[in-house]
């Protein structure tokens, strides 16, 4: 069974730099892809990013393009979210998932009730 766990968040201003991780654990040896997502209060579900374990093909949702990067650390069998330059507009919950799948250049989250979750992890940006 997968398991992710995301953690990380915090409080910063705006243009400053946040690093989210994403502790798996279960990742099946046929391979699996990772994605960010989050919501803000009042806002729908956003998708950040999805990469492909293991290969590290990684798509990013067009808001966080140039400004966001995915990187994969094998050993410690986690995934991470370097966020910089930091908009007001980033502040949410943030929280890993998987199977994430890519269509057509849109980021798709696994269905409700299937894949895993992890608990999110709150990013504040101020202004």
């Amino acid at each position: 069974e997968v398991q992710l766990q995301a953690s990380g968040g915090g409080f910063v201003h705006a243009g400053g730099s946040l690093r989210l991780s994403c502790a798996a654990s279960g990742l099946p040896s046929t391979g699996y892809s990772i994605g960010w997502f989050r919501q803000a209060p009042g806002k729908e579900q956003e998708s950040v990013s999805c990469m492909s374990i293991p290969d590290g093909t990684t798509y990013y949702g067009d808001s966080v393009k140039n400004r966001f990067t995915v990187s994969r650390d094998n050993a410690k069998n986690a995934v991470h979210l370097q966020m910089t330059n930091l908009e007001p507009e980033d502040a949410a919950v943030y929280w890993c998932a998987g199977p994430c799948t890519v269509i057509g250049g849109t980021i798709w989250p696994p269905h409700d009730g299937l894949g895993a979750r992890g608990r999110g992890t709150q990013v504040t940006v101020s202004s």
